[in-house]
C-alpha cells in the first residue's frame, strides 16, 4: 500500500527511467498540451484512464470525479470543476472527441442505488448524496427493473454513462461542435473483476470492444 514517501521512491524511479527515456516528449510538453480525447472518469484508485488506455503523456485530457458523472449545463451558484474542465478542453484545447469512462464495483454507484446517504449531513456523506443525486432519475429506472441488486448495481453503472452523456448534451458548446460534426461523445464501462472494457454502442447497448 503507498503512502506519501512511497510516491517520493516512485517519482525517483519515474525520474530516473521514464522521465530520462521519454525526456523529448516532455520538453515539447513544457511548451503546451494538444490532447485529441478527453477522458470523464470516476476517482476510483482502481481505475486509472492513461494505465487502461495506454496513454502516453499529453495524449488525454482527464477529469475524475465521484462516478464519473457530468452536471448538466447551467451558470447559477455554486463551483464547477466539471463544468470548466469540459469547458476548457473544448472551446480551448478543442478535442475531438470526449469518453464518458463508467466502472464495475463503484462505489458511488453503489450508494445512488442503496439510497444509504440521503439523509447524511456534509462531512459525512452528505456532499457524496448531493452529488449523486444526478442519477436519481437513472437509479429510479434500474430500481423498477433490477431492484437493490448486483444487476441493479451493473445496470446502474451504464445508465450513469448514459446521464452523462445526456448531460454533456446540454452545453451549448458542445452541442453546437457534436451537431457541427467537430467533436464526438462515447460512452464505456471498464470491469474490474475481468479487464474487460464494453463501449456502449449506436443501438444502446454496451459491448465488449
Amino acid at each position: 500500500m503507498s503512502n506519501f514517501h512511497d510516491l517520493i521512491d516512485g517519482y525517483y524511479k519515474f525520474r530516473g527511467t521514464e522521465w530520462l527515456e521519454e525526456r523529448e516528449r516532455w520538453k515539447e510538453l513544457a511548451e503546451g498540451q494538444s490532447p485529441r480525447v478527453m477522458v470523464i472518469a470516476c476517482s476510483d484508485s482502481r481505475v486509472e484512464p492513461a494505465t487502461i488506455f495506454g496513454s502516453r503523456p499529453g495524449e488525454i485530457f482527464v477529469v475524475r470525479n465521484v462516478a464519473n458523472l457530468v452536471p448538466p449545463f447551467e451558470t447559477g451558484g455554486g463551483l464547477h470543476g466539471v463544468s470548466a474542465a469540459l469547458e476548457f478542453a473544448v472551446t480551448v484545447l478543442k478535442v475531438d472527441e470526449i469518453l464518458v469512462l463508467g466502472h464495475g464495483a463503484c462505489g458511488g454507484v453503489k450508494a445512488a442505488l442503496s439510497g444509504d446517504l440521503k439523509d447524511a449531513a456534509p462531512g459525512e456523506g452528505g456532499f457524496v448524496a448531493s452529488w449523486i443525486k444526478l442519477l436519481d432519475d437513472a437509479r429510479a429506472k434500474v430500481i423498477a427493473e433490477h431492484g437493490k441488486t448486483p444487476e441493479g448495481q451493473t445496470a446502474l453503472e451504464q445508465e450513469g454513462v448514459r446521464t452523462s452523456l445526456k448531460n454533456l448534451m446540454t452545453f451549448p458548446f458542445v452541442k453546437e461542435r457534436v451537431e457541427a460534426g467537430t467533436l464526438e461523445l462515447h460512452g464505456a464501462v471498464f470491469a474490474i473483476a475481468d479487464g474487460k472494457l464494453r463501449v456502449l454502442q449506436d443501438s444502446g447497448a454496451f459491448e465488449p470492444a
